[in-house]
């Protein structure tokens, strides 16, 4: 019900009710506006903004507003600041590792379990050697043969893993897709930690991959996505079930980097 409107000396007033205004920080001010002219380009990456000093000035904001403007844009991969004589902020622009940081941050977030980790693999990787198979160069291709040699010569299990990461990382590298590799990124390093783990990976499985490893090469190298993609889903079906076979842990702490 509407409160009455009160009457002095004829005239009427209504009670007016505002809400409470969420003003946002001059800071964040600041770094939205910079996010923002990034994005549309205006900055070619590795142009250097302007000082501090200038900044100020120009923005007529205070200097501890500007440095945490400029932290702000750092964490987020926009800018790279740098110390010393030759130091300022240096813009960069979203890459896949971006891409990686975020999906990292949402695994260990919300704790996301092995099953869906590996499902998600399933669903992206023979898409990625598809799109390797037409697209891969020759720097592609040394790239995972360097791969598939560390996973024959590696000596212990991290060299193993690490290796492992680097064959399938290449693969989603040749796609020259950034989306799909900034996925792979984040999803091999979860997997890595999930099956830092003795007792899944023997000699059996180490034997098992590299014959895999070697065998979607081939088929990226021979430029047929086909046999890519049927190689590919045969291979991480098979390790996805392995895998679900011997971890009993379900969820996956994912090393920070």
């Amino acid at each position: 019900m509407a409160e009455p409107a009160n009457t002095t000396n004829g005239t009427i007033r209504n009670p007016v009710r505002l809400s409470p205004m969420q003003v946002p920080k001059a800071s964040d001010v600041l770094a939205n506006d910079l996010r923002e002219r990034i994005l549309r380009g205006e900055f070619a990456e590795g142009t250097a903004l302007p000082p501090e000093r200038e900044l100020v000035t120009q923005t007529g904001m205070s200097r501890t507003t500007v440095r945490e403007a400029l932290r702000i844009l750092e964490v987020q991969g926009l800018v790279r600041v740098k110390t010393g004589r030759a130091g300022g902020a240096f813009v960069e622009h979203p890459g896949e590792e971006s891409v990686a940081q975020s999906v990292n941050l949402m695994i260990r977030g919300r704790k996301i379990r092995i099953p869906a980790l590996l499902e998600t693999r399933e669903a992206i990787e023979p898409a990625c050697a598809r799109l390797a198979a037409s697209a891969r160069t020759e720097e592609d291709l040394d790239r995972l043969e360097v791969a598939n040699d560390d996973l024959v010569a590696a000596g212990d299990l991290d060299a193993f893993l690490q290796a492992n990461i680097d064959w399938h990382v290449g693969v989603a590298t040749a796609s020259h897709n950034e989306l799909l590799t900034g996925f792979m990124l984040a999803l091999s390093r979860a997997i890595y930690a999930s099956t830092r783990n003795t007792q899944f990976v023997d000699a059996e499985v180490r034997a098992t991959t590299v014959r895999a490893h070697r065998s979607v090469t081939a088929a990226i190298r021979a430029q047929d996505p086909n046999a890519a993609v049927r190689r590919m889903t045969r291979h991480v079906h098979t390790y996805a079930e392995a895998v679900l076979k011997v971890e009993e842990r379900t969820d996956v702490d994912v090393q920070e980097g």
